[in-house]
């Protein structure tokens, strides 16, 4: 046995009635006996780090490209009522809970589930999902980097037609009819589809050989992770500050480029002029939670991983309000400024309805963008050059994100792994799994992935973490938790959502998503059958590690009897707590004292939500 000496920190009161004797951290032995001492875990530098890292995550291509063109086709400013809302009810208090878990146990994703070991399985499809959105994430950094080097050409080449296209093309601002085959594509498409991703119109032939010139810009994205990643946090949270600063400084001089041109005005009032009756349309509530969910990276386990690495006793409540608040403000910027260019863009073309100069999606980001810009009368390089370097640099902030919660999840398991083994490791194979996305066909796989593989998984397993962290843990516990912790009580607010309308608005939103399932579809293409199968695939590995782990975890426990495994399984192990073992001991005097308050009460569900 090995004795270990500790340093007292600072005494801290905790209690949760005043007639109830106090405890203090000071009160408990400072010296501790250890048969396998606790491995120090890194730190961020500063406590400003996690606020930027959180930042740099969540505020992505979502915010840049996806809520504009979910906004506008769900009520316009009217979007802004339910997205608030879900906001409020789901985005903010998950986020909360996330970060919470993480902070007070000091343990990555997979780690945290230490809390009820019969669930850990959904941190293992999150781990998984969050793999595969990584390598298609960095397939579209890929994109985004070919178009950026593009930029500097002395004539931006989705501008014109090249002799290949034919009738097929037709130059910006010649016609922009999109894809109506009566008129062609326009130029800055046919650049898209034909020249850079020479994209075919269905799988018939396969998925093609990859383009090579997208290969080295995705090993380019790939060497930018892997040395960001290198040092761990030591090095991501230095880089955070560039990361989550750098994109507001070119959306500002964007936006007072987007305000100042002819038409701007008429396009921003048509992304926020409110369509009433869409509130009454379930499909527009389903869209904004499914763009509060992904937007803000929740139930991913990016979070608790990010939170792990923080001090015990830091205020996480006001950065997660300035996250949250950020990441709506910014997918508001970005649409008033995306609007504003495209209001332009229609006037310049002397089109009446700006919808008709709008694509969806990537579009929005590699068509519709470079359509607009193409019309400026000066300097359009740059501002070509200033968007899609933003666009790069959200980019990697997100997939910086994605990519730590996988080698921190590895790290965790395989703690004598050197940490620049692991982010090389993981870069290479990132890079190699990313060929694929780089093919003519690689946008049918990647539409493919980012359903089935990421949206499908995420919902299900969401809704199983909501109720393992609310229900089976206990929301009471979890208040009991953040009180040892912080010092300061949680409000029937938090404890609501966290454990009735969270789970419960996720719920209905995969039940509506079943209901109207239909075949998925590229631009208007379906799949081989084939194709479907492998979809179906991809999700049930996600999703089966749920009951996986359950049935092994149950059968690992020392009981005679099913009952009691299951029982022993659905409990916090026995280092469940803070991993400074001082303040673990502390925490386990703590918990006697709530469990003798706990048992005082008779119903379940009050001991719960406002015990």
């Amino acid at each position: 046995m090995e004795v270990q000496q500790l340093r007292k920190p600072p005494c801290v009161i905790y209690t949760t009635n005043e007639d109830e004797p106090k405890v203090c951290s000071e009160d408990v032995e400072a010296t501790t006996t250890l048969s396998n001492p606790v491995q120090e875990r890194d730190r961020w530098s500063k406590g400003v780090e996690f606020l930027f890292s959180c930042i740099a995550l969540s505020v992505g291509l979502g915010n840049v490209w996806r809520f504009p063109f979910i906004a506008l086709e769900n009520g316009g400013g009217a979007f802004l009522i339910p997205y608030v809302i879900v906001l409020l009810l789901i985005g903010r208090p998950v986020y909360y809970l996330e970060v919470i878990i993480g902070q007070f146990s000091s343990r990555g994703c997979i780690r945290a589930y230490d809390m009820a070991p019969i669930m850990r399985g959904i941190a293992y499809g999150q781990v998984y999902s969050t793999a595969l959105a990584t390598t298609y994430y960095a397939c579209i950094m890929a994109l985004t980097l070919r178009y950026l080097i593009a930029s500097f050409s002395e004539v931006l080449p989705w501008t014109y037609c090249p002799i290949e296209g034919g009738s097929q093309c037709v130059a910006t601002g010649a016609s922009v009819k999109g894809t109506d085959p009566k008129h062609g594509i326009s130029a800055a498409e046919f650049y898209l589809t034909q020249t850079v991703l020479r994209e075919p119109f269905d799988l018939k032939d396969g998925l093609g050989s990859p383009s090579w010139d997208l290969v080295f810009c995705l090993m380019l994205t790939w060497v930018i992770i892997a040395a960001t990643l290198i040092k761990g946090i030591r090095s991501s949270g230095k880089a955070s500050y560039f990361l989550a600063l750098f994109p507001y400084v070119i959306m500002v001089i964007l936006l007072i480029r987007a305000v100042t041109l002819p038409g701007a005005w008429q396009g921003i009032s048509y992304f926020l002029q409110p369509q009433w009756s869409q509130l009454l349309n379930p499909h527009v509530w389903f869209a904004a939670i499914t763009q509060m969910f992904f937007s803000l990276a929740i139930c991913f386990g990016t979070l608790v991983m990010y939170a792990s690495f923080n001090d015990f006793h830091k205020n996480v409540h006001k950065d997660v309000i300035i996250i949250t608040t950020v990441d709506s403000f910014t997918s508001l910027l970005a649409g008033c400024i995306i609007f504003g260019i495209l209001g332009n863009l229609a006037h310049e073309t002397n089109t009446p309805n700006i919808s008709q100069v709008v694509k969806g999606g990537a579009g929005l980001a590699f068509i519709s963008y470079p359509e607009a810009i193409a019309k400026f009368r000066f300097l359009p390089q740059l501002f070509a050059v200033l968007f899609f370097f933003m666009l790069l640099v959200l980019g990697i902030g997100s997939n910086i994100g994605m990519a730590s919660c996988v080698i921190t999840a590895i790290k965790d398991r395989f703690t004598q792994l050197p940490h620049w083994i692991l982010a090389i490791g993981f870069s290479v194979l990132g890079f190699l799994c990313g060929l694929i996305y780089m093919t003519p066909g690689g946008q049918f796989v990647l539409n493919l992935v980012d359903f089935y593989g990421c949206t499908f998984i995420a919902l299900v397993l969401a809704i199983a973490e909501l109720l393992t962290f609310g229900w089976i843990y206990g929301v009471k516990r979890i208040c009991s938790d953040i009180e040892f912790m912080l010092n300061v009580k949680t409000g029937f607010y938090w404890r609501i959502c966290w454990a009735i309308v969270a789970p419960g608005l996720i719920f209905l939103v995969l039940a509506y998503m079943l209901v109207s399932y239909e075949p998925l579809t590229y631009r208007g293409t379906l799949y081989p059958s084939a194709a479907y199968v492998a979809g179906w695939a991809i999700w049930a590995v996600g999703v089966a590690q749920l009951p996986l782990w359950a049935i092994y975890t149950v059968y690992q426990q020392p009981a005679n009897t099913f009952s009691k495994k299951l029982k022993m399984a659905m409990q916090p192990t026995n280092d469940w707590g803070p991993r400074q073992p001082q303040l673990f001991e502390a925490y386990i005097l703590y918990q006697k004292r709530q469990s003798e308050v706990q048992m005082r009460s008779e119903s379940f569900l009050f001991n719960n939500i406002f015990g």
